[in-house]
């Protein structure tokens, strides 16, 4: 394989052994569900490198500028027993040379945006690629640039210097660096150059691209400061610990088998500091992000594109992410009846199971208004051909019509990639609505539905409005993270752009045909990337049914909340094999307090399927959420038009706490409601309550806690959770009901705490 190369070349073997490059020219990985480190690209002696040296030339009234790049090579050192490599300058032999720029000088733009972001691009070539039609990362309607909020102005010795309300960026022109400021001249990050290795041994890469030596092809890595103490939030759906800080994040669209590992169904090129500025890496390439794992003073972002384009965010949590969904999107707020409860299992074959499900739900009064059928109501197990199985169904558009009429909404499992054996492989394969292998020729094994070709969104959407109109509620997502990198697109792009765009389009082709059949804006969404966000909801995967199923699972859910993402949900209990009770008892109250909530997996997830006890208990944790749907819904309507999370992390509400930046296994519910689920057997958890309240006030007991540390311990009356409020706050209750088209709006009622 072409990876291998990388050893004969001398490259830095990768320490896991598992990644492999990612190149323009349509080098594989590995293995598809294998994350590339593009880090690997840039530790190749084969490569030539560029370092940013100089301002050649800037205009301030149009913002575009050049700058001077100097040459470098990587060379081996040896001292006594310790072998590494330098960069040094390189004269090139190139040939002939006066047709090659050894240093060459290559354009770059700064673009205001609002008074709170701006736009950085930086290029590494003369010609530039095409602009993206219809960007699905971006908003269809995205903030307009305001260059009026910004001042340009160049000083004496060459400087340039753009300050608006919010804060401000310095050019400096030589050695060329940028440095971002706040409102208060407050240094927050600037990039690195190579005079920042004088005073350490480490001698780390500045601000460089790479041409290399295989095939001319270019990558860059911006590099910038990490401060001391600094903390990194975002980055996608990430179950590792939700600071970076010390971490190298590869972005990149897999199927990591479930919120455990530092991989990630929906990585998301968006991260803010503490320090307050945030950044939204503008491309749908691989990214490996360092935040100082290979060296503790330096940001590193590795990128398989040959260009830069960077929108820098300025602000506290808030207003960042504001400022980032204000350009990529926000959702519209999702039906009522899909914050109620979704009601599955890993599957339900027959009608005569969906009918059951129903019945018990209303024999045992558990509030539910979803039935979800997963992989089973097919013909054949798992082979999507958008059709109820005639044997099994005996009339499915009667019983859809039945469940509709006692509240109950049906959700129905399907993926995008149809095997050799499915009725309608040749159709594609004729049709040519599949993406093509890297010939630009056959199919992979599996024909891969091509949504960058209107012709196949057309077949695909034709087919998802069939079911809608039989009466389905809404279609779950699933998949859609093997999109293949070594292949060709009917937008004549490759894999390497297309594969991490491909979650967006995918679930905007289900968002929008669900919008045009039913006017309402709900999918159930397993991948995503940078705009995904617009097309609610996702869910969090294949979790664990373990105490780290249950820790992954919270982080990767306020870490994708720190991304962008207002909605979000998870398999209550996880997936993988059926529930211990002891972690399904723990795990329900705080699925019940996650925007949706749904159980899922290995059967039995039906709590009548457990004990009459267990029962009764699961209905107490739905009743919580259904009495709390006039707060919960208000709540949805403020983040979905802000572009906050509904489960947000502690600092996001309280960032002049210092304290709340270190939690990570408590979350707010909205703006209002803290939540510490219990996250290990026992009867009772030590939970940090902010600053900012004078007083907390649990929502069980109404026990009042002053803000700071407490263990608190639970009665065997009290759902193993503790819930906190903010003392003197008023939340909406509604009396409790089956599902959500029979709550009563008449008793609504306000409850202080």
């Amino acid at each position: 394989m072409k990876a291998l190369n990388l050893f004969a070349a001398g490259a830095l073997l990768l320490a896991s052994g598992a990644s492999a490059e990612v190149h323009t020219n349509g080098g594989r990985q590995y293995l598809l569900s294998q994350t590339p480190d593009v880090s690997a690209d840039f530790s190749d002696f084969s490569n030539h490198y560029f370092f940013a040296d100089s301002l050649a030339e800037f205009d301030t009234a149009t913002g575009r500028g050049r700058l001077k790049w100097k040459r470098q090579q990587l060379m081996p050192r040896q001292a006594f027993n310790a072998n590494t490599y330098l960069h040094q300058p390189l004269k090139s032999l190139d040939f002939p040379d006066t047709a090659y720029e050894n240093d060459p000088v290559l354009d770059f733009e700064v673009t205001p945006v609002a008074d709170d972001i701006l736009r950085v691009r930086v290029f590494t070539s003369g010609v530039r690629k095409p602009e993206l039609k219809d960007d699905p990362m971006m908003s269809p309607t995205p903030r307009e640039a305001d260059a009026g909020s910004w001042r340009a102005e160049r000083r004496e010795d060459g400087t340039v210097v753009y300050k608006s309300a919010k804060g401000e960026l310095t050019l400096e022109p030589h050695p060329w660096r940028m440095v971002l400021r706040d409102s208060k001249g407050r240094e927050l990050t600037r990039t690195r150059v190579w005079a920042d290795n004088d005073s350490t041994q480490v001698k780390a890469m500045p601000f460089a691209f790479i041409k290399r030596g295989a095939d001319n092809s270019r990558s860059i890595a911006p590099v910038f400061s990490l401060r001391p103490g600094e903390r990194i939030y975002g980055l996608g759906e990430s179950p590792t610990t939700l600071d970076k800080a010390g971490q190298k994040v590869n972005l990149f669209v897999t199927d990591p088998q479930g919120p455990e590992t530092a991989d990630m169904y929906k990585p998301i090129p968006f991260f803010m500091s503490d320090r307050g500025y945030g950044m939204f890496m503008h491309t749908s390439a691989p990214v490996t992000a360092d935040f100082g794992n290979s060296y503790i003073g330096s940001t590193r972002l590795y990128m398989a594109d040959e260009e830069m384009d960077i929108y820098i965010f300025l602000g506290d949590p808030k207003e960042i992410l504001s400022a980032y969904t204000s350009l990529t999107g926000r959702p519209e707020l999702p039906p009522e009846w899909s914050f109620g409860t979704w009601v599955s299992r890993i599957t339900y074959f027959t009608e005569q199971e969906g009918r059951d499900v129903a019945a018990a739900l209303k024999k045992h009064r558990i509030p539910a208004d979803v039935i979800h059928f997963d992989t089973g109501w097919f013909d054949v197990d798992w082979q999507c051909d958008y059709a109820f199985s005639p044997s099994r169904f005996k009339d499915a558009e009667k019983m859809l019509g039945d469940l509709k009429k006692e509240g109950y909404h049906v959700s129905l499992w399907q993926l995008p990639y149809f095997t050799p054996k499915n009725k309608f492989f040749p159709e594609l394969v004729e049709k040519g609505l599949y993406v093509h292998n890297g010939a630009g020729t056959l199919p992979y094994e599996d024909v891969v539905l091509d949504f960058t070709n209107p012709a196949t969104v057309e077949w695909y959407q034709d087919k998802i409005a069939g079911l809608l109109r039989q009466g389905v509620g809404a279609i779950k997502v699933d998949f859609g993270e093997g999109a293949p990198v070594d292949a060709i697109y009917s937008n004549g792009r490759s894999g390497l752009y297309e594969h991490n765009l491909y979650p967006v389009r995918y679930n905007k082709a289900v968002a929008d045909v669900t919008r045009r059949e039913h006017g309402e804006n709900i999918i159930w969404a397993r991948s995503a990337w940078a705009g995904s966000q617009r097309y609610p909801l996702h869910w969090g995967g294949d979790a664990a049914t373990t105490d780290t199923g249950l820790e992954g699972t919270l982080r990767a859910g306020l870490s994708l909340g720190l991304s962008g993402f207002t909605f979000w949900s998870h398999d209550i209990g996880g997936f993988v094999t059926a529930s211990p009770e002891g972690l399904y008892r723990r795990w329900l109250p705080f699925g019940f307090l996650t925007s949706h909530s749904r159980i899922h997996g290995a059967p039995p997830t039906e709590p009548w399927l457990i004990s009459e006890e267990f029962t009764d208990y699961f209905r107490r944790c739905a009743e919580m959420k259904y009495s709390l749907m006039p707060y919960i819904l208000e709540e949805a309507k403020t983040a979905a038009e802000n572009g906050w999370p509904m489960m947000r992390a502690l600092f996001v509400e309280y960032p002049d706490d210092p304290g709340a930046w270190l939690i990570e296994d408590e979350y707010l519910f909205g703006s209002k409601l803290l939540v510490a689920p219990q996250m290990e057997e026992g009867n009772g958890r030590k939970v940090y309550l902010p600053t900012g309240p004078t007083r907390w006030i649990d929502y069980q007991t109404r026990e009042a806690y002053a803000p700071g540390w407490h263990t608190i311990t639970y009665t065997e009356e009290q759902l193993p959770i503790v819930i906190m409020v903010p003392e003197g706050t008023t939340i909406k209750h509604i009396a409790p009901a089956l599902t959500t088209a029979e709550l009563d709006e008449t008793t609504i009622h306000d409850v202080t705490f």
